[in-house]
């Protein structure tokens, strides 16, 4: 639990958006500091209850960050973000707080509330750690001991008063290694991340054409990037999930480029129902693996992805095809 006076994050808040690093998501400017003023938001709250949900499926197994690192070694193979790979987290999350909080007021009487999960305008790693979750990584999400940073966030905005938790300690020392791994050097220095630059942005957030600069450094990532995460020695700690929920579906965890670029709208549409990548739509998909297939033809000069990329390129929108062509281009050049 926290409280609501979060006046202290303000400036960092109003800094990062002046610089710009928040690119496209136009959202995270237009609430103004709302963001940071929870009392705003929802009129009459208090206090605050935050929550984490770990997200590695039961399933996953000893060495899994050394699993997939190699995944990003196997050009021909695209790569979704582990926490895309099940169910949409808005729904499961939403819908646990929302049974936390009818229980609350079976104990207690009914009281205001209000239920989110990266969903409105709320400093979640802020709230997180103010409310002991963990601390601020360097690369900016929360790092918890026991957990490592692969879990959501979710938060319940109360009108009660409620004692405060006490805020985690940090606990990342001299190591850089997230820093060090990133790709596209989205992390200029510790806790301050370039959104623009960052692979999860440019594959998710980011509407238009991917800098033509980035594109050769986002590798066969097709819908977000862990590569932090994975270098985080935190992440031994990870805990798995008991949730089914959080189960890879094998249509929602990537696989080889070319049978994924196969897929038509409707196919798409269809095979991520119920999952958070279906939110990006049909064309971001298309260009996001186009990438991915201009540096596997790099690396491999396959024949197939060639005939792939042109069978398809006049149905494109001019979107898609200017990052086909992009693709087409890279052919003759040496791998990066």
């Amino acid at each position: 639990m926290t409280g609501v006076d979060l006046s202290d994050a303000e400036p960092g808040l109003q800094a990062w958006l002046a610089r710009g690093f928040h690119g496209e998501m136009g959202y995270m400017a237009a609430h103004g500091l709302k963001r940071a003023r929870p009392a705003e938001l929802v009129p009459g709250t208090v206090s605050v209850i935050t929550a984490r949900m770990d997200y590695l499926p039961a399933g996953t197994p000893a060495g899994w960050q050394a699993i997939e690192f190699a995944r990003l070694q196997r050009p021909g193979e695209g790569v979704v973000s582990l926490y895309a790979r099940g169910r949409d987290y808005h729904k499961v999350i939403r819908a646990r707080l929302q049974q936390l909080a009818d229980r609350m007021a079976q104990a207690v009487g009914p009281f205001g509330h209000r239920v989110f999960t990266d969903s409105a305008p709320v400093l979640e790693a802020e709230l997180a750690v103010r409310s002991g979750q963990g601390w601020r990584g360097k690369h900016t999400l929360v790092l918890n001991r026991e957990a490592g940073s692969m879990f959501f966030l979710g938060e319940i905005y109360v009108d009660l008063a409620l004692p405060p938790s006490e805020p985690a300690s940090s606990h990342c020392g001299s190591c850089s290694a997230c820093i060090d791994v990133c790709p596209t050097r989205a992390i200029l220095g510790p806790g301050l991340l370039d959104a623009r630059r960052c692979i999860s942005y440019l594959t998710i957030e980011h509407a238009g054409p991917i800098p033509l600069e980035l594109r050769p450094l986002i590798g066969n990532h097709i819908y977000g990037c862990d590569d932090c995460q994975l270098a985080c020695p935190w992440n031994k700690y990870a805990q798995r999930s008991p949730l089914p929920d959080f189960a890879p579906r094998p249509q929602q965890s990537g696989g080889e480029l070319l049978a994924l670029w196969a897929w038509r709208e409707a196919e798409f549409l269809q095979r991520t129902e119920g999952s958070a990548i279906r939110r990006i739509g049909h064309e971001r998909w298309q260009r996001n693996i186009a990438v991915a297939l201009g540096n596997a033809l790099r690396s491999t000069r396959d024949p197939a992805i060639v005939a792939a990329l042109l069978q398809k390129r006049e149905q494109l929108s001019d979107l898609v095809r200017e990052h086909v062509d992009w693709a087409l281009a890279q052919q003759g050049d040496p791998p990066v």
